[in-house]
């Protein structure tokens, strides 16, 4: 049994409201991270406000005895929490989710007629679209590229379900298919997968790490995830041939 949960059985709900304020900082981490792109009016700091609740009801209804760490079990209510939240607001507009979907068609045509990785100009030029467009299209897109492996139905559904990649990825092939995804991405765009999924990094510290623009950073990071949604979506078909 973990130190956590001995001090809760000791102490019961004064540990609850330990966890909670022990905690508070990492509300803060996770709503910044999800945040690459907000829509106009809504800011971090009401993100934060919805992660207090998501934890706070964490702290209620942690059970130590099953052995998960008090962060893991937090980390998922927090950012279940604020992903609810955004969707209930329906935030992503729906020329965005448009150019969403054609940025992914457009990478399954390139990748198909190619038969291999598009780069970003092939890519571009199945849109018809000069470099620099396809690099603003791409920022415009970023506030889509929210998302979510939480179980093999919602990876049937990645068009409409605008998620970040969650750690709360339960099925063990799930796992294997998205691991291979992501080692299939071209090198730099696995580098900013990892760096952000994984590392828990964000735009700016991975812009140091790769020596890039903040701008280029969310450019890859959208491309990236429209990849791993185009080859998730074309795993699961394959399968069910």
């Amino acid at each position: 049994m973990n130190s956590a949960a001995k001090h809760y059985e000791a102490e019961g709900s004064n540990v609850r409201e330990m966890l909670f304020e022990d905690n508070l900082s990492l509300v803060k981490i996770i709503a910044h991270h999800v945040s690459v792109r907000l829509p106009p009016g809504k800011s971090v700091e009401d993100l934060i406000q919805v992660g207090m609740i998501g934890l706070l009801e964490a702290s209620r209804s942690y059970e130590p005895n099953l052995g998960a760490e008090f962060k893991s079990f937090a980390s998922i209510r927090i950012r279940g929490a604020i992903i609810d939240e955004l969707r209930r607001e329906s935030w992503m507009p729906r020329s965005v989710q448009q150019k969403s979907r054609q940025l992914s068609k457009a990478i399954h045509s390139a990748e198909n007629r190619l038969g291999r990785t598009a780069t970003d100009r092939e890519i571009a030029e199945e849109l018809d679209l000069p470099l620099d467009e396809y690099g603003a299209l791409l920022e415009s897109v970023a506030g889509g590229t929210v998302f979510s492996l939480e179980d093999e139905s919602n990876i049937g559904e990645l068009e409409n379900n605008e998620e970040l990649p969650s750690t709360n990825i339960q099925n063990e092939s799930t796992k294997k298919r998205l691991a291979a995804v992501i080692d299939s991405l071209p090198q730099q765009e696995k580098m900013v997968v990892v760096l952000y999924y994984n590392k828990g990094m964000n735009l700016r510290e991975i812009s140091e790490v790769l020596n890039v623009s903040e701008s280029r950073v969310c450019q890859v990071h959208t491309q990236a995830v429209s990849r791993m949604r185009t080859r998730m979506r074309e795993n699961i078909e394959n399968e069910e041939l």
